[in-house]
């Protein structure tokens, strides 16, 4: 398993949109997720600051990489784009996060 963490904005006030379109993410959006690997991921939201940040973890093999390719992925990203910033093909702006601390246990 392997982990990874990234920070994405929200434009200003959209925060309850933003958890209203993903408590109502598409059924195939979070299946292709699924089947890309992803085990577990978490968004959290840093009010003061509009940004997101998101966990996610997913299996030593897997098909992430290739989800921004598919027709699905661009759909979703074409969706949320008028809440947050994007790029001209319509992906969030991310910025991955390095790990500082872990604490598990044994």
């Amino acid at each position: 398993m392997q982990t990874r963490a990234f920070r994405m904005n929200l434009n200003s006030g959209q925060a309850d949109e933003y958890r209203k379109r993903h408590d109502d993410i598409w059924p195939e959006l979070a299946q292709a997720l699924l089947d890309a690997g992803v085990v577990d991921y978490r968004i959290f939201f840093d009010e003061p600051g509009n940004a997101l940040f998101a966990v996610l973890t997913h299996e030593d093999v897997h098909g992430l990489d290739e989800l921004p390719g598919t027709a699905l992925m661009q759909r979703w990203w074409a969706y949320m784009q008028d809440i947050m910033p994007s790029h001209a093909d319509a992906s969030p702006i991310s910025v991955d996060l390095l790990p500082m601390f872990q604490l598990t246990r044994p």
